[in-house]
Order: C-alpha cells, then structure tokens, then sequence
C-alpha cells in the first residue's frame, strides 16, 4: 500500500480513524510507524493527503489533523473490454488495471471463457481488489466496472457507444502492428496536439480470441494490432498496451 484509503463514514476533519485489519496490520508490520508519524492516506472518491498518528492499538488507529488537500490523478482516458480470465489472473488484472488508473472495464464472455469463470466467487470480491490497486497507484476514484455475459449483443448493440475515438483489439495474428498504428495515429493528428490514442482497447483471455469474435469486433470499428512475434500471457498484454496510455499522459 502506497496510501491508505478511507470511506467517508471513518473521517471527520481534522480526525479519522482506520478500522480495517488489513490496513492495520500494514501500518504497524510493514511501515512500521508511531505515535506521531506522518501516514500518507485518502478518501474513498475524494482527495488525497495526510495525516498524523494520534492513537495506536491492535485493532483501531486513530488518526488527527487530517489534511486532504489534494486531488487524485487524473484517470485513462480508455475503456479496457476484457474476456473473462481465469479468476486467479482476473485478482491481479482488477488491481493492476486499478492501479494503472483505468477508467471503465468491461468484463465480457468469449469463446476461451471457460463457463465455472462466472461462477468464481472472486468475481464477488472486485471491489476488494479494486481498493488494492487504488491503494498501489495512490488513486481514490474507482474504475466502472460491468459484465457482459453475452458477447455478441454486447458487441453489436452496446460497443459502439463506448467508442469515442478509435478502438484496438489485440491479436497476435493481425498483419498491423501496434506500433505501425500508433505511427499512423500520429501522422493523421494536427501537428500541434497530441496524437489521441484510442478510446477502446479489447484484450481476449488466454487463448485469445477466435476468429469469429475478431470479425465481429471489426465489424464494430476495432482495428486488430499486434505487439512483436512473441505470444504474452493475458497480464502481460494488459500492461504492454495500458503502457502506451501512461506514457502519453505524463
């Protein structure tokens, strides 16, 4: 944890209390602080601050002159429509997408989607793994997060909608690369202004997606790219493209 994040039912300027465990137990084995440090902490949706150590016991930190004084980064500017993954791989991609400051995930069934994935009781816990990866990238505005259970009437009745300005799906097998698109991208972009990068991205599970569920993607406006000869694994394909969205922010 690089902050600790609180709902707002714990603070009450300038006090604030922390109660959950986990939290606790982070502030006094990892960080290792004491009565009057300084804790790096934040409001669930709000701004990010600090606050001093007033009170410490096993179970209760009890935090004063809380200042919250500053706002949290600015979230990607990217939907990210995900095939379901196997669900140890769905905990680590919720807190790393979290983390990279994603803006709206897209949960989707594909045809390498094995069906007892949307029976995982992780699914259940999103919101677990999602203040995991807040608390990682120092954030406080969660992702949107949704399931499509049925992949082609969300394609072709909801995805476009979600399409501002572009969209990409990865596919190992595509004739274009990322980087030729990006190149192209830049071209077609007034000189002047950054080169906007697209407002989509699909990301199939492992395996990939089929071809039919290319097709059907395309036929929705999303260019197919590539990232090399190498075939990654669904975590790393994430932060590969998620990448090219922190870079061009900074």
């Amino acid at each position: 944890m690089n902050c600790i994040l609180l709902p707002e039912s714990d603070i009450a300027l300038p006090y604030a209390q922390i109660n959950d465990p986990a939290q606790i137990t982070h502030v006094h084995k990892v960080l290792s602080l004491q009565l009057g440090d300084t804790l790096k902490i934040g409001q669930l949706g709000g701004n990010l601050g600090t606050a001093i150590i007033n009170e410490m016991t096993p179970n209760n930190i009890q935090l004063a002159d809380v200042q919250l004084d500053t706002a949290p980064p600015p979230k990607l500017d990217v939907t990210v429509v995900l095939a379901l993954p196997r669900p140890k791989v769905l905990r680590r991609l919720i807190m790393d997408m979290t983390a990279l400051g994603v803006r709206d995930i897209v949960l989707i069934n594909s045809y390498r989607t094995q069906k007892s994935y949307w029976q995982s009781p992780l699914l259940a816990r999103l919101d677990e793994f999602v203040l995991e990866g807040l608390q990682q990238g120092v954030d406080t505005v969660a992702p949107r997060i949704s399931m499509q259970k049925r992949f082609k009437p969300f394609v072709e009745d909801e995805l476009a909608s979600l399409i501002t300005h572009d969209a990409i799906v990865a596919h190992p097998y595509s004739e274009l690369s990322l980087t030729q698109y990006l190149q192209r991208h830049a071209l077609q972009s007034a000189p002047s202004t950054k080169a906007a990068l697209p407002s989509v991205v699909c990301i199939g599970s492992e395996g990939g997606w089929i071809n039919y569920e290319i097709e059907l993607l395309a036929a929705q406006g999303c260019q197919a790219v590539h990232m090399g000869s190498r075939i990654l694994r669904t975590e790393a394909a994430v932060n590969v493209l998620l990448g090219q969205w922190l870079l061009h922010n900074s």
